[in-house]
């Protein structure tokens, strides 16, 4: 056991959050996100939702302070300019959690997954709301 590390945070995944250098990405994502076939590393936090994924992830790792958008999320189809009540949630953990709050950037859904392709890593949790998916790029610790 270790001290002040969230429990839902598996052994797998802190190595892969201790590996990522400044500027790397993670995404994290729904239960509908395809984190098998986005990422070669990915991870599974089944029955975790990814407001609680998010939360954990930030605990440990600096959102990047030099880029405007380090946080992204997928725009709904269909209506870009609206925002899903788990983004709002997102934005809250950023606004309470990160050591360098940001505002939520967001991107058309295909961008998104080209993005996501380009991540470090993926964490598919057990969230059931839609767009629950959010990128993060890792910052520095000063």
């Amino acid at each position: 056991m270790l001290r002040n590390i969230p429990s839902i945070l598996s052994p797998d995944l802190l190595w892969t959050l201790r590996a990522m250098g400044h500027g790397d990405e993670i995404v994290i994502g729904d239960a509908n996100f395809p984190a098998t076939s986005m990422c070669s590393r990915a991870h599974r936090l089944d029955g975790i939702t990814a407001t609680d994924a998010l939360d954990a992830i930030l605990t440990l790792m600096p959102l990047d302070s030099f880029v405007p958008d380090p946080a992204l999320v997928m725009q709904v189809v269909g209506d870009p300019s609206a925002t899903p009540e788990i983004v709002t949630q997102f934005q809250k953990i950023i606004d309470d959690t990160a050591d360098h709050p940001a505002p939520i950037a967001s991107l058309e859904r295909f961008a998104f997954y080209d993005r996501a392709r380009t991540c470090f890593a993926a964490v598919q949790t057990g969230e059931s709301r839609l767009y629950g998916n959010i990128i993060l790029k890792k910052g520095v610790i000063g």
